[in-house]
């Protein structure tokens, strides 16, 4: 670790291997409200020790080590406690050899990866759809409530809720730390596919902090992806979602700038695209289709990205196929969120007056109220048809909504242009997008 403050290291470390320690240590305690407080407990020891002794050469096999000494101490009270002492030793040596000793092995099998095994105990049917993602995203993608909250456009404390109760159902139904086999498989496959589809997008966009991307997130998602197409290799969803996250990290490398600044998808350089990821996105779309996958909903999107990937340049995007993919989307799937994106595709193929009709009818929902990339939009869209005044209050009101600091930033840059635009003065293109394909 060569991050210089502590307390920065601790966050990072924190950021990445929290999933990991979780689900460990739930192998062990069969609890997952114990395990994150065993987990809260360990990152307490490293604020408490990391700034005088200076962060471990392997943080995350630290922060497992030290919660796994504080596990056998709450096996050891509990066992105490229900009258099992001659059962102590037994039954603590053979929790911690089902345990994960080396945080840097790589399992990637259908048996071995607490990972996975984690995120389908946290989709266990006792629990409802929007618990079983909330609780989810708060273990294994180590997002922070608000975070969620924002995610789902839904409020703060109602998030939090949705995690305790979810918790504690689980306790109560000893809801099994394993991957279900069958039909059961099948039925909890749609909500560990919307898990990680919603962990991705994280990564893939922050909603807040001072990065654009967070990495570790879209790998963990990524890899669980991969994970279940091997694990469910007749389920065309589950290679249409491998599709989407496969040819959406092709662009990571390019979306961001030396200085860590968002680049968009237009001005992006394709040459920096990663056509391995590409290729294999590809072909995890084409084998959803010979699985008669070709339009659910993450195929859809895939296909969307599948648009993208396959133009030698954005000149060359098929804007009027993307919008038949809204389209169809938009039938199967329907959201506020598939509109604006539509809208977008609309502007772009027809001419932003047509994407923004769209965009002025989606000003009255509710659950786009706070949401930034729809004053963001409709300040694109305003401002591809000169009237710059109006953009600037909408870019204005979309760095006021967002909580990603880059993303702030670019948004008041856009916003300041529009002064420029409007006074006459040399500026950037005003056709530029304001937001990625998200």
């Amino acid at each position: 670790m060569t991050i210089s403050d502590p307390h920065r290291a601790i966050d990072a470390v924190w950021r990445i291997e929290s999933p990991r320690l979780i689900a460990g240590l739930t192998r062990i305690v069969r609890d997952v409200s114990l395990a994150e407080d065993l987990a809260q407990d360990a990152l307490v020891a490293a604020l408490e020790r990391w700034p005088e002794s200076g962060v471990p050469d392997n943080p995350g096999a630290w922060l497992m080590a030290t919660a796994k000494h504080r596990a056998i101490d709450a096996l050891r009270r509990k066992t105490w406690l229900e009258g099992k002492q001659a059962q102590l030793n037994g039954e603590i040596e053979a929790r911690l050899e089902a345990s994960v000793p080396d945080l840097d092995a790589a399992i990637d099998d259908e048996v071995g990866d607490d990972l996975l095994r984690l995120m389908f105990m946290c989709c266990h049917p006792v629990l409802s759809r929007e618990a079983r993602i909330a609780l989810t995203l708060r273990l294994l993608g180590g997002l922070a409530t608000d975070e969620i909250a924002r995610a789902f456009l839904v409020s703060e404390p109602t998030v939090a809720q949705r995690i305790v109760r979810a918790k504690r159902t689980l306790a109560e139904a000893r809801a099994p730390f394993e991957v279900p086999r069958g039909a059961e498989l099948g039925g909890r496959l749609s909500s560990v596919l919307e898990v990680i589809y919603l962990i991705f997008n994280e990564g893939y966009s922050a909603s807040a902090g001072e990065d654009w991307l967070r990495p570790a997130l879209c790998e963990d998602a990524l890899r669980l992806g991969r994970i279940l197409a091997e694990l469910a290799p007749n389920e065309p969803e589950v290679h249409g979602l491998a599709a989407l996250m496969e040819i959406q990290s092709s662009r990571s490398g390019a979306r961001i700038g030396a200085s860590g600044e968002p680049v968009l998808l237009l001005d992006q350089d394709r040459a920096r695209w990663d056509q391995l990821l590409v290729r294999r996105g590809l072909a995890a779309l084409e084998r959803a289709g010979e699985l008669g996958g070709a339009h659910g909903p993450y195929a859809l999107q895939a296909a969307i990205a599948a648009c993208h990937a396959r133009a030698r340049s954005a000149g060359e995007t098929d804007w009027e196929r993307i919008v038949a993919l809204y389209d169809a989307l938009a039938q199967l799937a329907p959201s506020p969120v598939v509109e604006l994106n539509r809208a977008v595709a609309l502007a772009m193929a027809f001419g932003p007056a047509a994407g923004l009709e769209v965009v002025d009818a989606l000003t009255a929902e509710p659950s786009l109220k706070a949401y930034h990339l729809l004053p963001s939009v409709r300040g694109d869209l305003l401002a591809k048809l000169g009237r710059f005044r109006e953009a600037r209050a909408e870019f204005e009101r979309a760095a006021s909504l967002t909580r990603n600091a880059r993303e702030r930033e670019l948004l008041l840059q856009r916003a300041r242009e529009m002064v420029r635009f409007g006074s006459g003065s040399p500026a950037a293109d005003a056709r530029k997008a304001p937001i990625d394909d998200r």
